[in-house]
C-alpha cells in the first residue's frame, strides 16, 4: 500500500492508499458517514459506507472528533463535485490522538477570540489557502530574481543607524551601544550592490508606527531589490515585471485557494505590465477633482486619497515624483525640479494601498552630505553610507515591496493580520 500525502492522490486514482491527517469536520447519519480531512497539503472528503466496512470502523468514523489525528486508509476516486476532483472511499482508520473539546468549532466566533487561537485558526481551510498563496509569492519572487540575475543578500536586522529616522523604530541597548531594529535593509543592499550588481533582500523588519488599520504590522516582511546602474525608469520597468510575474504564478498555481477564498480572478488576471503612472502633481489635481480639497501641495496621502486614485484603474498605479520634503534624504532630485524626487510608490488596486516604495538615490558625495546636515543625522553612523559615493558611485535605484500587504490585495483578504503566521499588532505579541 502507497503511503501517500493529499495533494498527490491524484497519482492514485482507483489505488488504496494511506495518508496521515487530521479531521476537519465530519457529518454521519445512520449509514454513512464523511470525513473533512486535511494533512497540510490540502483537504479531502472521506466517505465511510457502513455496509461497506467492519463495523468498528464505522463507530470510529461516527464517534471520532474534530482534530483528532489518524491514519486513514481508502481508495482514491475522482468526484466532479469536489473543489478538489477527488475524495477517499475510507476502508480502514487508524486513531492515533483523539483530541478533546477543540476550541474552534464550525460556528462564527469573534476576531480576538481567532487571534487568541491563532496557532489553532490557521488549521482552517481559509488560513490555510491564505498561507499557500504567500508561500506561492515567496516562491515566486525568489525564481523572478534568480532568472534575472540578482544575488540574495541578507542585511543585518540590529542597526545603529536608520534610512528614514529612528521615530519609529524599536530601540534596544547593543552593549554600550544604541542600536535599532530594522525598519530596512536599503543602506545595507546599496552597499552590496557596489559589490555584486543587483541584489535582493528578503526578510523581516520593524516598525513601531502606533497604527491599529487593517493595513499595518509591527513586524513584516519585506522584499528590497537594488541594482547599481539603474536609473529611475529602469526600476519601475523592474517593479511592474516583477508584480505581474507573482500574480500570474499565484492565478497558475493556486486555483484552488483562490477559490476557497472566493477571490474574483478576473480582476488578477488583468494585471499585467505595463502599469499606469501619474505624477505627484497629477495626483493633486484628480484629487481635489473628486472632492478632496482638504490635500495640497506637500501633503503626504492617506488611505482614501490612495483608494480614490487607485480606483480610476483595474491595474496597480504608479505615483511618482513626491515633492522632496515627503520622502527620505537618500532620493535623487529630478534634474529638472528640485522641488520633487526621482520615486514611486505603487499603489494596489481595490483599496489595499501602498505595496511598493522606490527611489533612484542620491549618487553624488557633496549631496548626500548636504541631505545628511539637513536632516540632522550623525555623520559618524551614517560615514560607511557616505563613502559608496567616495568610491566609484553610479546611479543607483532600489524598492521595498511589503509581503503582507501583497498577500492580502492578491487573496482578496480584509486585514493584513491574516497574511503572516503569527502577527505582532499594536497590542498583540500573543500567541
Amino acid at each position: 500500500m502507497v503511503k501517500t500525502t493529499i495533494s498527490e492522490v491524484y497519482k492514485y486514482v482507483d489505488q488504496e492508499v494511506k495518508i496521515g491527517a487530521w479531521v476537519a469536520n465530519k457529518r454521519s447519519s445512520g449509514k454513512i458517514a464523511f470525513l473533512q480531512l486535511r494533512d497540510g497539503t490540502g483537504f479531502i472528503q472521506g466517505v465511510v459506507v457502513k455496509s461497506d466496512v467492519p463495523e468498528e470502523v464505522f463507530q470510529t468514523a461516527k464517534s471520532v472528533t474534530q482534530e483528532s489525528s489518524l491514519y486513514i486508509i481508502g481508495k482514491v476516486q475522482k468526484d466532479e463535485r469536489s473543489p478538489f476532483g477527488f475524495e477517499l472511499q475510507v476502508t480502514g482508520i487508524e486513531v492515533i490522538h483523539a483530541a478533546t473539546d477543540y476550541p474552534i468549532t464550525p460556528k462564527e466566533h469573534g476576531t480576538e477570540f481567532l487571534m487568541d487561537n491563532r496557532h489553532l485558526w490557521l488549521r482552517s481551510r481559509r488560513q490555510h489557502a491564505v498561507m499557500k498563496i504567500r508561500n506561492e509569492i515567496i516562491r515566486a519572487t525568489y525564481e523572478f530574481y534568480n532568472e534575472q540575475g540578482f544575488v540574495k543578500i541578507d542585511p543585518p536586522i540590529l542597526t545603529g543607524s536608520a534610512p528614514e529616522g529612528t521615530s519609529e523604530l524599536f530601540h534596544t541597548k547593543y552593549f554600550d551601544e544604541d542600536a535599532y531594529l530594522s525598519q530596512s535593509g536599503q543602506l545595507y543592499m546599496e552597499a552590496s550592490a557596489m559589490a555584486l550588481g543587483k541584489v535582493f533582500s528578503f526578510g523581516p523588519t520593524f516598525r513601531a508606527e502606533k497604527s491599529k488599520t487593517r493595513r499595518h504590522l509591527i513586524e513584516f516582511w519585506m522584499i528590497e531589490p537594488e541594482m547599481a546602474f539603474f536609473e529611475h525608469e529602469d526600476s519601475l520597468q523592474l517593479q511592474e515585471n516583477f508584480v505581474s510575474h507573482i500574480v500570474q504564478s499565484v492565478l497558475k498555481n493556486c486555483k484552488l485557494e483562490l477559490n476557497t477564498l472566493g477571490r474574483d480572478t478576473s480582476k488578477l488576471e488583468q494585471i499585467k505590465a505595463p502599469f499606469p503612472r501619474i505624477t505627484y502633481d497629477e495626483a493633486i489635481k484628480f484629487l481635489h477633482e473628486k472632492g478632496f480639497t482638504d490635500v495640497q501641495w506637500g501633503d503626504d496621502f492617506g488611505a482614501p486619497h490612495e483608494t480614490a486614485i487607485a480606483e480610476s484603474y483595474d491595474k496597480p498605479v504608479f505615483i511618482t515624483h513626491y515633492p522632496t520634503s515627503l520622502k527620505p534624504f537618500y532620493m535623487q532630485p529630478d534634474p529638472n525640479r528640485s522641488d520633487v524626487v526621482l520615486c514611486a510608490d505603487l499603489i494596489a488596486p481595490e483599496g489595499y494601498g501602498e505595496i511598493i516604495g522606490g527611489s533612484e538615490r542620491i549618487h553624488d558625495y557633496d549631496l548626500l552630505k548636504q541631505r545628511l546636515e539637513e536632516h540632522n543625522l550623525d555623520m559618524d553612523a551614517y560615514g560607511w553610507y557616505l563613502e559608496l559615493r567616495k568610491y566609484g558611485s553610479v546611479p543607483h535605484s532600489g524598492f521595498g515591496l511589503g509581503l503582507e500587504r501583497t498577500v492580502a490585495w492578491i487573496s482578496g483578504v480584509e486585514h493584513v493580520r491574516e497574511t503572516i503566521p503569527f502577527p505582532r499588532l499594536l497590542n498583540r505579541l500573543y500567541p
